[in-house]
């Protein structure tokens, strides 16, 4: 009963994490003031990425190249949605990643799973029904996130669908235990490395904040 009402617990407490990193859209930001017109191709590409003080916007060049495709997209998207941020989203991307990786790692994906599109949930279960077929049981515990990337971005104007491709580098300590609890991979106390490329995607300026998790690789 006591183990019951733990997982439980648990349970809750991922659901409402996740709402909170993917789910909610924090602070305002006004939309970009109207640019003057100029015949001058640099200027013009210059200009899309200018904010209201009339600096480039960092909250872009940050994270990627300022003549990238990916940023052309990503200022389309702020266009869209005044309310995005780059900078906003990979925080809660990090937040995502913990809270993603360890439900797939306990096997403990039913409350995540409207985070998840559909082929990536279908993938998620295929795995954890795998495991307990084998009578296998996972015990992780997440260390941290070594490293993140904004790797690529992309914005569809006709469906208003932008996509933000991520690397993360995270650490922790993992085992697999056989069904008389005996370890048959990992050990405890060793802190392991995992890489993984995930895929973000929502509909830009929709009512619904949240973003789903459409892709994975390494």
């Amino acid at each position: 009963m006591t183990e019951l009402l733990v997982l439980a617990g648990i349970a809750v407490f991922l659901i409402l994490k996740l709402k909170s990193v993917l789910g909610t859209r924090e602070g305002f930001e006004k939309p970009p003031l109207p640019m003057p017109t100029s015949n001058d191709p640099a200027q013009k590409a210059r200009q899309k990425f200018e904010v209201i003080d009339g600096g480039v916007d960092r909250d872009i060049t940050d994270h990627v190249d300022e003549d990238s495709n990916a940023a052309k997209a990503l200022a389309e998207m702020k266009r869209t949605d005044p309310s995005f941020g780059v900078s906003d989203f990979l925080g809660g991307a990090r937040g995502a990643y913990e809270m993603i990786l360890m439900a797939f790692e306990l096997g403990e994906i039913d409350d995540i799973a409207p985070f998840l599109s559909g082929d990536v949930l279908e993938a998620f279960e295929g795995v954890i029904e795998q495991r307990e077929k084998e009578g296998l049981l996972v015990q992780a515990n997440f260390v941290g996130v070594r490293e993140m990337t904004l790797l690529d971005a992309e914005f569809d104007k006709d469906t208003r669908e932008g996509e933000l491709k991520v690397k993360f580098v995270g650490e922790l300590t993992s085992v697999v235990r056989d069904a008389a609890g005996d370890i048959v991979e990992g050990d405890p106390n060793e802190i392991k490395r995992v890489k993984d490329i995930w895929t973000f995607a929502r509909i830009m300026g929709s009512d619904d904040p949240n973003w789903q998790l459409v892709a994975t690789g390494e």
